[in-house]
């Protein structure tokens, strides 16, 4: 799937988002979450769109289909796309720019079709651009520094921003080049691919009625906690202790003292504790099997009995349970509306780009 974005300002928003504060409580894997990461309320599901591979790479080829293998070593341009070189400098960041978002290296298995889906990327974005410029699409000073402006908002600081570039090796210069790029491919897809993007009559309906599972959502309980935690290698002191702390903690929160004050002074999750551990909503799924079997089994303004888990002793307090419901057509009916209209343009934009490839030049050097 092409995605628009250039490789300097993917670069610098992912230095952004690892910026971000996070909780240090450990997870427990891609469907859990530890208590103690406070528990966004999901949104109204929507129907998942097919399979694709990480980070915007193309889609992957039928299992039989082969892969022609990418070398080791690569020559110093990997394509050309009308005559524009498409350089390894280029071709290399974007590679390990895409690790950095993954926080791992390409599996070996995937190596091959995962570089020609990034090389994919980056000869559409090229062709686009140049038709962008070949039309004249104007882009102003004005509309830089608009898109100036949103990056730098995600970032906590001026000087985090400075830190992001200079972590990419980049300037500002080079980053306005890029925005300037962006914004004419941008106003390319709206010119080419926006008008014939719209969603049909009836479409939302089908969607919503051929997938009722999409629009049914869990039980849900909304609670917080107050976590001591023990150490995976502590002693027989250090456990006894933190028992000792957690059965001081929850005699105190029995006794009718403030919750939220309780956890705010005593609590060690670094993710709920200045919330007065609150977590918000929640399905059981969402954490580790002895903490939701708690939660779940408490009635609103319950306090249970300490839940002992492999991040330490927990007192958790529920505050509201949502039963499982389905999701009513127009409540969800945006969403749906949102989700086949990205689809119809990802997919106006697979035409446009193939159609410029089959007029253009495309050399593949590799």
């Amino acid at each position: 799937m092409f995605r628009i974005l250039p490789l300097v300002l993917v670069a610098l928003l992912a230095a952004c988002s690892k910026s971000s504060p996070s909780s240090d409580s450990p997870t427990t894997g891609t469907e859990t979450t530890a208590p103690g990461t406070t528990a966004a309320t999901p949104p109204a599901p929507a129907p998942a769109p097919p399979a694709s591979a990480p980070d915007g790479a193309a889609d992957p080829p039928p299992a039989s289909a082969f892969v022609k293998p990418v070398p080791e070593q690569l020559p110093a341009v990997v394509a050309r796309v009308n005559g524009e070189a498409v350089s390894k400098e280029d071709f290399q960041r974007e590679v390990t720019n895409r690790e950095r978002r993954a926080g791992s290296t390409i599996p070996a298995n995937e190596r091959d079709r995962v570089l020609r889906g990034i090389l994919d990327e980056l000869i559409a974005f090229r062709l686009l651009l140049q038709e962008s410029r070949a039309r004249k699409l104007p882009v102003s000073d004005a509309d830089i520094d608009a898109r100036l402006a949103d990056i730098r908002k995600q970032f906590p600081s001026e000087e985090a921003f400075k830190g992001a570039m200079a972590a990419q090796n980049t300037t500002l210069d080079e980053v306005r080049k890029e925005m300037r790029q962006e914004l004419l491919v941008t106003k390319l897809l709206e010119t080419e691919v926006g008008p014939k993007s719209s969603v049909a009559p009836g479409e939302v309906e089908k969607i919503y009625k051929e997938n009722p599972q999409a629009f049914v959502v869990r039980e849900q309980v909304r609670a917080s906690h107050i976590l001591i935690t023990v150490a995976p290698d502590a002693d027989a002191t250090a456990k006894a202790e933190a028992l000792a702390k957690a059965k001081s903690v929850l005699k105190s929160a029995r006794a009718g003292n403030d919750f939220a004050a309780l956890a705010k002074e005593f609590s060690q999750d670094p993710g709920s504790a200045a919330q007065g551990g609150d977590l918000g909503l929640f399905s059981a799924e969402q954490m580790v099997p002895p903490f939701s079997k708690a939660a779940f089994s408490l009635r609103p303004g319950g306090i249970s009995d300490l839940v002992e888990t492999q991040f330490g002793y927990h007192i958790i307090k529920v505050a509201e349970k949502q039963p499982a419901r389905t999701i009513p057509l127009d409540e969800v009916r945006p969403q749906v509306e949102e989700f086949l209209q990205n689809q119809n343009r990802q997919e106006q934009t697979d035409i446009f780009v193939k159609s410029l490839r089959s007029k253009g030049n495309v050399e593949i050097l590799i």
